[in-house]
């Protein structure tokens, strides 16, 4: 079994397609992954403030002031909700 890692909802944006972009990242906001769903998903499916990535499936966040406002954002949600929690 491959080991996972453990991310938390930093962003959620709703864009002009009737797509809505999640934005999860590591508690240092130095990697993240993105997901890409459409509103009528999103009805159907709960948003939870963390979900369980193969690592290998990260991105980088390069910027520095992404990664420090992922960071801020991470501990927010960390101490607001459980991660299995629906956001």
């Amino acid at each position: 079994m491959t080991d996972t890692e453990r991310l938390w909802l930093v962003e959620r944006e709703y864009g002009d397609e009737s797509l809505v972009e999640l934005v999860y990242a590591t508690p240092d906001g130095s990697r993240c992954r993105v997901k890409h769903l459409s509103v009528q998903l999103l009805r159907k499916k709960d948003v939870t403030a963390a979900i369980e990535v193969d690592p290998e499936k990260l991105d980088a966040v390069r910027d520095e002031a992404t990664q420090q406002r992922y960071a801020e954002e991470v501990q927010r949600v960390r101490e607001n909700h459980d991660p299995d929690e629906t956001v």
